[in-house]
C-alpha cells in the first residue's frame, strides 16, 4: 500500500536525485479537456526545500503544463524506479510557471546546467509526497541521453526557437493560452 507523507524526507530526496526520467502529469479544468503526461529526461529537476521542486522546461511541440498551471495550478511528478528496488515517488503541488526575463528566473536559472531550448521553469510547491510499490514497473538500463533536442535548438538558435515557440506553444491542443504565448504577442 502507499504511504502519503506531508514533505519529502531525505530517502525521498536521494531516491529523486538517482532517476534519470520522470514524469508530469496536468490538466485543465473543463471536463472536455486533455489529461497531459510528459515524459522529462536531462538533469532538468531540482530538489529546492521539502516541500520545493522546479524544473527546467525544454521545447516541445506542446505546451500543456504551463497552461494547466496557468489555468488551475494543479501538478503531479512521478519517479520510477526502473533500476534497483522497486519504488514510485509522486509528488503532488502547485506549480508556478517562471518565464525568463523575470526576477523569478534570475533565482532559479543560475540552479540549472544550461541547456540549449530552455524555454521556461516550472516550480512546484508540494502539498503531498506518496509512495507506491512499483512492483509491476519492469527493469530497464540507463544507457545515456538523447542529445537531438539540444541539436536541434542549437541549429534553431533564438531566432528559430521564438519562432516555432510562436507557431507551435501560444496555445495547447485544447487552444488554451500559454503563459510562454501570451509574452510572445
Amino acid at each position: 500500500m502507499g504511504k502519503q507523507f506531508d514533505a519529502m524526507l531525505p530517502q525521498h530526496e536521494a531516491f529523486i536525485r538517482q532517476q534519470h526520467i520522470f514524469f508530469v502529469g496536468s490538466a485543465p479544468l473543463s471536463e472536455e479537456g486533455h489529461v497531459n503526461i510528459s515524459p522529462k529526461g536531462h538533469d532538468s529537476l531540482r530538489i529546492l526545500s521539502p516541500n520545493r521542486v522546479a524544473y527546467l522546461d525544454l521545447t516541445g511541440s506542446g505546451n500543456e503544463t504551463s497552461a494547466h498551471i496557468d489555468e488551475n495550478r494543479r501538478i503531479t511528478i512521478m519517479f520510477c524506479a526502473f533500476e534497483g528496488a522497486p519504488n514510485i515517488l509522486r509528488l503532488y503541488g502547485t506549480g508556478t510557471v517562471v518565464l525568463p526575463d523575470t526576477p523569478e528566473w534570475g533565482e532559479l536559472y543560475p540552479l540549472f546546467t544550461p541547456l540549449p531550448g530552455a524555454r521556461q521553469i516550472i516550480e512546484i510547491d508540494v502539498h503531498l509526497v506518496q509512495t507506491s510499490c512499483g512492483y509491476s514497473i519492469p527493469f530497464m538500463s540507463y544507457t545515456g541521453e538523447r542529445e537531438t533536442l539540444q541539436r536541434w535548438s542549437v541549429q534553431q538558435g533564438e531566432a528559430g526557437l521564438k519562432k516555432y515557440w510562436h507557431e507551435k506553444n501560444r496555445k495547447t491542443i485544447d487552444g488554451m493560452p500559454t503563459p510562454l504565448g501570451s509574452k510572445l504577442i
